[in-house]
């Protein structure tokens, strides 16, 4: 008998449908399905009637069901009793922003006793560590598929257009893409992160103009000087441009319907730690209910010039 399936045995027993099940603990019904059979087996009874419209526990279940919950209490016990104060090893990037700062205040609340370690990194190399279980999970946006990783789905990152603070179009509250054809887009290569520029190339082509290709800067700092000294444009996350200022560079809401990006959580295909299942709770209490429309409407006059995250950013 092992704690896995006792698990799984508990979780069926709490929400009587497998696919409920298998959802909560964030595994395939089939898993759940296959641990909960070996662990009858090895009772020698049934624990669950089971039909195509119910699920409900046998009397050998009932009964089993408060003994199964003290013995999975008593080995978080020993758990806690021996082990130093746990590490959640996280990768993350630069343009989470705000989202970042949420989602850990939420877990400190949740679990005081995790400490976190975050990992910056290129998205390819995020995926990598956490297969190889260097990394607990990490942040990713739109990433392609990994063998042996899961991306269980956490929200949606609007895009904003940042542009020289000094240019006309500063000026609005939202700026139609169209009328950017004329200036010129810093755009990280395609290779390096080609969800984002296939995003945004299609948004133009839906606008009407092909992007005029703009310079292409190493580093965070020279594409914002790029951007604030001359004429040239690029998109970044809204939730990073409410944490990073400059009087050069105006981020602004942009008309381009579906200009947003989704962000997950890299994990691994089999298991789940017990600290991520306390990350992703944080993720779930901690976002916001909407984003807002405007952008400038929240925020204080003088904080309405921003500087904001380059296209490089993943």
């Amino acid at each position: 008998m092992e704690l896995r399936q006792l698990s799984y045995f508990v979780t069926v027993a709490e929400e009587l449908h497998f696919g409920r099940a298998a959802e909560r603990l964030h595994i395939v019904q089939s898993a759940v399905s296959q641990q909960v059979r070996r662990l009858e087996r090895e009772l020698g009874t049934d624990l669950f009637v089971r039909s195509p419209r119910h699920v409900r526990l046998t009397g050998a279940g009932e009964r089993l069901l408060p003994e199964a919950r003290q013995v999975l209490a008593a080995a978080e016990r020993a758990r806690a009793a021996v082990r130093e104060r746990t590490t959640l090893r996280l990768g993350t990037s630069t343009g989470l922003g705000e989202h970042l700062d949420r989602v850990l205040a939420a877990f400190a609340g949740i679990a005081p006793d995790i400490a976190v370690e975050l990992v910056s990194a290129p998205t390819r190399d995020r995926l990598a560590q956490v297969a190889d279980e260097r990394l607990d999970a990490a942040f990713v946006r739109s990433p392609q598929p990994a063998p042996g990783l899961r991306i269980l789905p956490l929200w949606e990152d609007p895009l904003v257009v940042a542009l020289p603070a000094a240019h006309p179009l500063a000026s609005q509250d939202e700026i139609a893409l169209r009328d950017l054809a004329a200036l010129p887009l810093c755009i990280t290569a395609r290779r390096n992160n080609p969800a984002l520029v296939d995003l945004v190339v299609g948004a133009c082509h839906a606008a009407g103009f092909e992007p005029v290709p703009g310079p292409v800067s190493g580093s965070l700092q020279d594409t914002l000087a790029t951007i604030g000294l001359g004429q040239s444009w690029t998109v970044v996350y809204e939730a990073h441009a409410r944490v990073l200022h400059s009087p050069r560079v105006a981020f602004r809401p942009v008309r381009a319907p579906g200009l947003a990006l989704p962000t997950g959580l890299a994990v691994g295909a089999d298991h789940i730690p017990a600290a991520v299942e306390l990350l992703l709770k944080a993720c779930s209490t901690s976002q916001p209910t909407s984003m807002p429309t405007s952008m400038t409407s929240s925020m204080p006059t003088s904080m309405k010039f921003s500087a904001t995250t380059p296209m490089t950013s993943r």
